[in-house]
């Protein structure tokens, strides 16, 4: 195939949708005939996943990856910052946890080239291997404050000699000062690198906005390459958790209700993607005790940190409104740090949460944890309970915890997780839920007519990154990007 250059999605601001159409062309390109491969420097989320060789990249990339055809690797996101409060982060280099910074000190100029040399090198490996290289940026483009310390921007843009398409969210307002400022705000050699628009999330009739892309075009003297209309019906797992914010918040008659509790440093909530697409099933988040009152079913979801979001259970109520849906027979599992809190205790003698050396649980299910330094990343394969169905997974976790009655046995033999009766149960494995064998486990006591129908979540991702790339071909000028990427622009 011809080669073609490097691709990347600068964005106006978070959350315009840059991941998106990112996943979308990585498709669009396998679709073609290319051999595509996602690239993001540095990514700030905690939703994560875990390599084949057992180190951590950012979730959005492993889907990138999933949709352009290959398998995941750190070279796609070789820095991954997962917020564990406020103001600090653990720093994932190449896949392997580095410490916590502060992000004062992490986001100064000074330290920075180390950074840069980790990015560059980890594109050059992706650039001599695949064609073309789909590069991701971080936030907006613009940040003047931020620039002489950008690893993940223009300056990676730069040196990958990737043109650049600028994505601005019409949704949000201010489409016109987003973009223009976005543009004139760089220098003269980084403007020329961007060579289109991509409006999106546009919502009504596409000829109100006819005038608009004229008026775009003039003043930013860009092409606009496609508007893109919001588009609902398609399902993407999300990048992080700002996405919760559009989910639904209670509980509805005719169905099983599944809530979540919304924990402060929330992770990996992609764990209930499958759950939510059950036609029987309603879920949503719940943020004060009384969201659990009508759930049947309670998951306390994972935590990038456990005793912190602990704390607030209590203080809050929530916890005891979990023991009362526990008291009336209700369902209620943990998973990875949602499991740590439903055991006896949680112990961090070495100070790893940042918080106090023992705190009690809640006290559903008979385990002991204690924080360690140590992280462990990998993929699973394991049986749930007495199924014989083989089921996959991965940890992404730091801590043990010791069972006497395991919830499920992997491959290897080892004892995981922990069951308290059939209708309480914690377990370390992300994608717990999305296997057929828990489904069926968890949906029967509380659907007469559920046959355990299975739910090929594979075929179904599949078809979905099928549906995102005949709806960007639809509203984006893909044959002007190839125009581009191949210098004929």
């Amino acid at each position: 195939m011809k080669r073609l250059s490097p691709i990347m999605l600068g964005g106006t601001g978070s959350d315009v949708g840059k991941s998106l159409i990112a996943t979308g062309l990585c498709r669009i390109f396998l679709q073609d005939g290319y051999r595509p491969a996602p690239f993001k420097a540095q990514n700030m989320a905690l939703n994560s996943y875990a390599t084949s060789d057992g180190r951590e990249i950012g979730r959005a990339q492993a889907v990138q990856a999933e949709a352009a055809g290959i398998e995941c690797s750190t070279d796609m996101n070789p820095i991954l910052l997962k917020p564990s409060g406020e103001m600090r982060s653990q720093v994932v280099i190449n896949g392997v946890p580095h410490g916590d910074r502060e992000a004062y000190q992490y986001f100064r100029k000074e330290g920075k080239e180390e950074l840069r040399k980790v990015a560059h090198e980890a594109f050059d490996r992706l650039a001599s291997n695949f064609n073309p290289v789909v590069l991701e940026g971080a936030g907006s483009i613009a940040e003047l404050n931020l620039k002489d310390g950008d690893i993940v921007n223009m300056s990676m843009a730069e040196y990958a000699d990737a043109n650049v398409i600028l994505v601005a969210d019409i949704d949000r307002g201010g489409v016109f000062a987003s973009a223009y400022g976005s543009i004139m705000l760089q220098d003269a050699s980084a403007r020329r690198r961007i060579k289109g628009i991509i409006v999106n999330k546009f919502r009504g009739d596409l000829r109100l906005f006819d005038d608009g892309r004229r008026m775009m075009e003039e003043v930013c003297g860009v092409p606009v390459l496609g508007v893109v209309p919001v588009a609902a019906h398609i399902h993407i797992e999300e990048e992080d958790s700002v996405a919760i914010a559009g989910k639904g918040r209670g509980a509805v008659g005719g169905k099983v209700n599944v809530a979540v509790v919304l924990l402060k440093h929330i992770s990996n909530f992609t764990d209930f993607d499958v759950l939510e697409r059950r036609p029987e099933v309603n879920l949503y988040y719940a943020a004060e005790p009384e969201d659990l009152s009508a759930a049947d079913i309670v998951i306390v979801p994972g935590s990038k940190n456990t005793q912190d979001d602990l704390l607030t259970l209590r203080m809050s109520g929530m916890s005891d409104a979990i023991c009362k849906a526990r008291d009336e027979g209700k369902t209620v599992i943990g998973i990875c740090g949602g499991y740590q809190m439903m055991g006896l205790e949680v112990s961090d003698p070495d100070g790893v949460d940042g918080g106090p050396a023992l705190l009690p649980g809640l006290g559903l299910l008979p385990v002991r944890t204690v924080m360690t330094r140590e992280k462990r990343t990998r993929r699973v394969t394991f049986r749930f309970l007495d199924d014989a169905r083989e089921c996959e997974g991965y940890e992404i976790h730091m801590g043990r915890t010791e069972s006497a009655r395991p919830l499920a046995t992997l491959s290897d033999g080892t004892p995981e997780g922990c069951i308290a009766d059939n209708r309480c149960f914690g377990s370390y494995i992300h994608g717990l839920l999305d296997n057929q064998a828990v489904i069926d486990h968890l949906l029967a006591p509380y659907c007469d007519a559920y046959s355990g129908s299975d739910f090929d979540y594979k075929a179904y991702k599949e078809s979905q990154y099928d549906a995102l790339a005949d709806w960007l071909r639809t509203y984006v000028d893909i044959p002007k990007l190839y125009e581009i990427m191949s210098g004929n622009d």
